[in-house]
């Protein structure tokens, strides 16, 4: 995905970026629903919107878009509202293992390599 941009790659990139979001406050939710197994749940989920991402696009950009949503949505459901309390719970050290953890998951996928340009010969097929 290198090159000019053209509108199917500009419209990949923002169904990846709402993928993301979608993605993110999701986790969200079942991070302090469910803890242990949310935040497997959560991270899981992450890793496979990073990487359906990175094989849609090629490249680390299409991580990055998603990453974007997700981190978006994960500061924006963080802020506290006018009223002074916050939309969703957040005490407790699952969110801050959420975001490490999608932070983590975002740079693996991010770089990855990718499959190889040229077929690899047969074992024993040395010239």
């Amino acid at each position: 995905m290198t090159g000019t941009p053209t509108p199917g790659r500009i419209a990949a990139l923002l169904g990846l970026l709402a993928a993301g979001a979608v993605t993110g406050a999701a986790g969200w939710l079942v991070v302090d629903l469910w803890f242990p197994g949310g935040l497997l749940l959560a991270l899981l989920a992450l890793f496979g919107v990073f990487l359906a991402g990175r094989l849609a696009t090629g490249t680390g950009l299409g991580v990055g878009a998603a990453a974007a949503g997700w981190f978006l949505v994960y500061v924006l459901l963080g802020l506290p509202r006018p009223e002074g309390d916050f939309l969703l719970g957040s005490s407790g050290i699952g969110l801050y293992a959420y975001l490490l953890g999608g932070v983590v998951v975002a740079v693996i996928c991010a770089t990855m390599k990718g499959g190889p340009d040229r077929p690899v010969p047969a074992a024993g097929g040395r010239r």
